[in-house]
């Protein structure tokens, strides 16, 4: 069954990949630009490395977008979901296939977080500017009391089970549904999904799977609704990908750990204030 489930996640890929490209060609032939600059890339690489060591990618990508004016706020969201898309579809082949976990749970909650990020993205795809702005900052927020929770050790400790059933597997999916309609908006999948399944019972350990399968399967369909929409910065994208795909493999194989608390400190610091930059500019912006 696992095995089922990578050939699946494979066929997601492929079939995300072909609406990018197709999309980015379609750009091309309109004369709008898809290669990425050095930033880009150099964004992609460092978020996704330190994604794959537990640090999460959308909040530092947001928060580096904002301050450098690399994407305009409106194609934020956006570009987050087609950008991290391939990368984080390769963190779930390396997580799902080393960490155990019930398939039954993994295959529901993984179901449930798809069909939310489907109507998140159909939703935050055609939000006025002002709205998305107002959006990004709380998520911003969001992310910057996971990652102090993370800080102070303030997630529940959970249990010893690698498995959800009855009432408890209704809430795991439930919960899975509403993170994956609000991920799209660029709030990150760890924190949330890691305090709901140690507050079900669950071995914490369980998360990581369960995170990253939803991620690698709502990703693809949350980001071509973004893509079909033209709701996001090509070259920013393509750069996060490619970038991406080079940082995470180093990460898993070759730096696999790192004392990472000053640096989690240092993101909160950055995301709190990008998440005021945001508010603010929310504020400036026009309501419609």
């Amino acid at each position: 069954m696992r095995a089922a489930i990578l050939a699946a996640l494979a066929a997601f890929t492929l079939a995300y990949a072909t609406v990018l490209v197709a999309a980015l060609r379609e750009g091309a032939r309109q004369g709008s630009a898809w290669i990425p600059t050095a930033t880009h890339l150099g964004v992609g690489f460092v978020t996704n490395f330190f994604d794959t060591l537990g640090i999460g990618s959308f909040a530092p990508t947001t928060a580096i977008f904002k301050f450098r004016r690399l994407v305009p706020d409106h194609l934020i969201p956006g570009t987050l979901n087609a950008g991290h898309t391939l990368p984080v579809i390769l963190q779930a082949f390396l997580y799902i296939a080393v960490i155990e976990v019930d398939v039954a749970t993994l295959l529901l909650l993984i179901g449930s977080a798809t069909v939310g990020a489907w109507f998140g993205a159909g939703l935050v795809a055609g939000l006025a500017r002002r709205t998305v702005q107002l959006g990004m900052g709380g998520a911003l927020l969001v992310a910057a009391v996971g990652l102090l929770m993370r800080q102070l050790d303030l997630f529940p400790s959970g249990g010893d089970s690698l498995q959800l059933r009855n009432w408890r597997l209704a809430a795991g999916m439930l919960g899975n549904f509403a993170f994956g309609a609000i991920s799209t908006l660029g709030i990150g999948f760890y924190a949330p999904c890691m305090t709901m399944v140690s507050l079900l019972g669950m071995n914490p350990v369980a998360a990581f799977p369960i995170m990253m399968g939803s991620g690698a399967f709502l990703m693809p369909v949350a980001s071509a609704r973004f893509v079909r929409r033209s709701a996001f910065l090509a070259p920013a994208a393509v750069g996060l990908t490619i970038g991406g795909l080079a940082g995470v493999p180093l990460a898993a194989f070759v730096v696999k750990s790192l004392e990472l608390t000053v640096l989690r400190w240092l993101v909160m610091v950055v995301v709190v204030y990008a998440a005021v930059v945001m508010v603010r500019s929310a504020r400036q912006s026009p309501a419609a």
